[in-house]
């Protein structure tokens, strides 16, 4: 038990600390060049804090299980912690999948010390967002069951091949949990089948959570407010570092053709395997769409696993968005601003006393304010300076 605690003393076990000799005020009595330099540092840390060099999962399969309990309806976080959650969860799903394209995500509900899957395991982001709109409807109420909501997950994981990434994120907004047994058993299982368990709580830091999150290598957050919720979300969307008995195997994917340029035969009125069994009155047979190279099975959209014979389906633009994680771009220098070059290079922002630090590419040598540099490092992934210049975008290409 003492093994799995992280040896970190609590807040108020660290002693007498002069929080406020933090801000300081400069020569004119002006406090913005303290306060920058917090907000530097904070921006600064997280990026510093990825592993470099770490092998990671690519192909994700993540279940998101949200607290629906009674403690959800309350109003710290506007309109309501559920509404709130639900909001956030909405950008979260576009984003992951889009930093994540060949991956998978469900989405489960507690409450009620009940557990419900509101979408399987799918690549679909319009699918689960759409799941995620028609939840405003729900009204929180009653008590969570994390072991409820953990087994459900573990379900549908343990099918899944070695070669998966398996992950559980929960947001848990009660201080309870009603559980039917021994939540040690289930924490104990989801070690044995190499799931990774992280937690968001919404009001205070719980001991089973943080065990549960310690013990299965996850991570352990609790949010301030919306904004510091949102970067708790955020920091869930890049792939986590693969398991350490986590298998190495090849992978087969196919890469379907649409059926509007192929023949008369396979572009015939037909309803896709996406719709087959949906219930919806607005499905339409359709003629066009991606044939699986394997089945012939049509389908509406890309990524997604093939009804008929199980073959992964994606483009070519889909795959190749999945490697920046494999190539990072390289960590800037970061310099003390002299005064040239005085624009950014990427947002061709005056530069300015108050941008104290700047970074530099070490391989086209050109400057970007904190904000470019930030921006390139965790959603563009390709310094603008290196696209644009032949010689090092050749080097780069040859070496990749």
């Amino acid at each position: 038990m003492a093994d799995e605690e992280e040896e970190k003393e609590y807040r108020w076990e660290t002693g007498y600390e002069k929080t406020w000799e933090a801000i300081k005020e400069d020569d004119h009595g002006l406090l913005e060049a303290s306060v920058a330099d917090i907000i530097h540092n904070a921006k600064r840390k997280r990026q510093m804090e990825k592993k470099v060099g770490a092998r990671l999962g690519m192909m994700r399969h993540l279940y998101v299980i949200l607290d629906a309990s009674e403690s959800m309806s309350l109003q710290d976080l506007k309109p309501t912690r559920f509404l709130c959650s639900l909001k956030l969860l909405e950008d979260f799903i576009e984003e992951f999948f889009y930093q994540n394209p060949i991956s998978q995500l469900g989405v489960i509900i507690t409450r009620n010390k009940r557990a419900e899957k509101v979408s399987e395991l799918a690549g679909n982001s319009k699918k689960h967002v759409k799941e995620v709109q028609n939840m405003q409807q729900i009204a929180p109420v009653g008590e969570p069951s994390l072991q409820n909501s953990i087994e459900l997950a573990l379900k549908s994981l343990r099918l899944l091949p070695s070669h998966a990434s398996k992950e559980i994120l929960i947001i848990v907004g009660a201080l309870t949990t009603c559980d039917p047994g021994d939540i040690n058993e289930t924490i104990q299982n989801m070690k044995t089948d190499s799931v990774r368990c992280s937690v968001i709580g919404l009001a205070a830091e719980l001991y089973i959570c943080k065990r549960m999150a310690t013990a299965t290598g996850g991570e352990h957050g609790v949010a301030l407010d919306d904004k510091h919720y949102k970067e708790q979300l955020n920091m869930h969307i890049d792939p986590p570092p693969a398991a350490t008995r986590l298998d190495a195997a090849l992978v087969k994917m196919g890469f379907p053709h649409h059926a509007l340029h192929s023949s008369a035969n396979d572009s015939a009125m037909a309803v896709c395997m996406c719709h087959a069994e949906s219930s919806d009155e607005s499905v339409k047979l359709l003629s066009t769409g991606y044939l699986c190279p394997q089945c012939l099975s049509k389908h509406c959209e890309l990524p997604v696993e093939c009804r008929a014979c199980g073959l992964t389906l994606v483009s070519a633009p889909h795959l190749a968005r999945s490697y920046h994680y494999l190539f990072p771009v390289e960590s800037f220098k970061e310099v003390v601003f002299s005064g040239t070059p005085s624009t950014c290079y990427g947002c061709q922002k005056i530069l300015s006393q108050k941008d104290k630090k700047v970074y530099i590419c070490n391989k086209c040598n050109e400057t970007f304010c904190l904000d470019c540099e930030i921006f390139i490092h965790e959603s563009l992934h390709t310094c603008p300076g290196c696209a644009t210049n032949p010689d090092t975008y050749q080097k780069s290409a040859d070496r990749n």
